[in-house]
């Protein structure tokens, strides 16, 4: 797996051209788990292959002997589980967030799962312990072992309901593979619905769970004890698309944004519209240039990042940036991520004296066609660190960015895709050139 990448970026390269949006990391991730739990070949669509958390999934599925077939071509893969092994692994180091998604499909398959502990960004504590919760409330033992988490439940899961205390999107998750698994109906209170979980929901349809959402916080799932095969499409992700939109803007270039999911970020545009930039789209793309801020400038704004519909957590670092380019003080909340504010330090390097943050609140005095001055930087998360990567780019200079791989974990074929926009940059892992796009 890639580690302690470092890129070296050349600034004021203007982009030209298309860039197709991946399907979302924040989906694909969560279907690849849930296949597991099928009785049958399980094929996904436009499947991000090359993000980094995906890889680390695909090397843990195959240590336990599931069989996956990926075309990174096509962007597809093929699953098959029913040969997973009840092994103990020598090693549990897989850096990636949502392990505890795998276990329904470890407990249908051998009644046992062993999951290494959830790894991911520094944003804040992220426990799992709603997901403990859920596994005891189905009839499940939980143990926590040196290196890994071990749930036992050698008949099978059961039906029952689920409060969740907080509403939480990984917690809702877990709640519904598991609950797809047990024979009889499970209901779920206080469930996080986004569009990524909707797109789960109507996988697991697809595998043949009955399931009923109403309002956008209750579930009602009829699980079964034999599912079927699916052939399904990942969404494309909302994030990458708002990303590569706002570096449109900053960069002055003309680029198409394609396949572009409108429907689950309607608020994020609006936004974008209220600032000033109204860009050209038809149904599935998005068009930018120059011509798009509307008086030549973009409008400072404040906003506060929450739950969808709005503008979630991980699309703050894009808006921050919008506001250093505004023509005057804009203003960034995020109270449901109040420490997702260790990238902004790194930011400042490239905006001097134009960015001040504390915990939950983010600062920008921004100046009309501003250009950040070069910088050495550290990646500090996933979504900060294609912050650092768009201010790079930006800059007038040669800049360096540290353990960029964390962009590489969010941002399919990110390195091919910036080529495809006629721009590169380099990156290096131990003084030896690993990527050249």
């Amino acid at each position: 797996m890639m580690k302690n990448l470092t890129a070296i970026i050349k600034g004021k390269q203007i982009p030209r051209g298309k860039v197709k949006v991946s399907g979302a990391k924040n989906a694909a991730t969560k279907l690849l788990a849930a296949a597991l739990i099928s009785d049958e070949k399980v094929k996904l669509e436009n499947f991000p292959t090359e993000l980094v958390d995906a890889q680390y999934k695909f090397q843990f599925i195959n240590d336990y002997g599931g069989f996956l077939n990926i075309d990174r071509k096509l962007e597809t893969i093929e699953i098959e589980s029913n040969n997973l092994k009840d092994i103990v692994l020598d090693d549990y180091n897989y850096h990636f967030r949502t392990t505890y998604l795998l276990v329904a499909g470890f407990i249908k398959k051998k009644g046992i799962a062993r999951i290494p502990y959830p790894g991911g960004c520094k944003i804040g504590t992220r426990g799992y312990d709603l997901h403990i919760m859920v596994w005891e409330k189905m009839g499940a033992t939980v143990e926590e072992k040196e290196g890994y988490i071990e749930v036992t439940a050698p008949n099978g899961l059961t039906p029952t309901e689920i409060d969740f205390p907080i509403s939480t999107i990984g917690g809702t998750e877990s709640a519904l593979i598991c609950a797809s698994i047990a024979f009889g109906k499970t209901i779920i209170r206080n469930a996080y619905i986004s569009p990524e979980v909707e797109n789960l929901i109507d996988f697991l349809k697809t595998m043949g769970v009955k399931i009923q959402v109403v309002g956008n916080s209750y579930i009602e799932v009829i699980g079964k004890e034999y599912l079927q095969g699916s052939i399904f499409r990942v969404m494309p992700d909302r994030i990458e698309a708002i990303t590569w939109i706002v570096y449109g803007i900053l960069s002055g270039g003309d680029i198409t944004v394609e396949d572009v999911p409108f429907d689950s970020m309607k608020i994020p545009l609006i936004h974008l519209y209220e600032a000033g930039i109204d860009f050209y789209k038809n149904s599935k793309n998005v068009h930018i240039t120059p011509d798009c801020l509307q008086n030549g400038i973009i409008q400072p704004f404040e906003l506060a990042t929450g739950t969808h519909p709005g503008i979630i957590s991980d699309m703050q670092p894009f808006y921050v940036l919008l506001g250093l380019h505004a023509d005057g003080i804009s203003r960034i909340y995020d109270y449901r991520y109040p420490e997702r504010i260790k990238y902004c330090e790194e930011l400042s390097k490239f905006y001097s004296e134009q960015i001040k943050w504390e915990k939950g609140s983010i600062s920008t005095y921004g100046r009309h066609m501003v250009t950040p001055k070069k910088a050495t930087v550290i990646s500090t998360d996933l979504r900060g660190s294609m912050a650092l990567v768009i201010a790079a780019l930006l800059s007038d200079g040669t800049s360096i960015i540290s353990n960029v791989e964390m962009a590489l974990r969010g941002y399919n074929k990110l390195e091919e895709k910036l080529q495809q926009l006629g721009v590169n940059i380099l990156i290096k892992k131990n003084k030896e050139v690993v990527q050249l796009s």
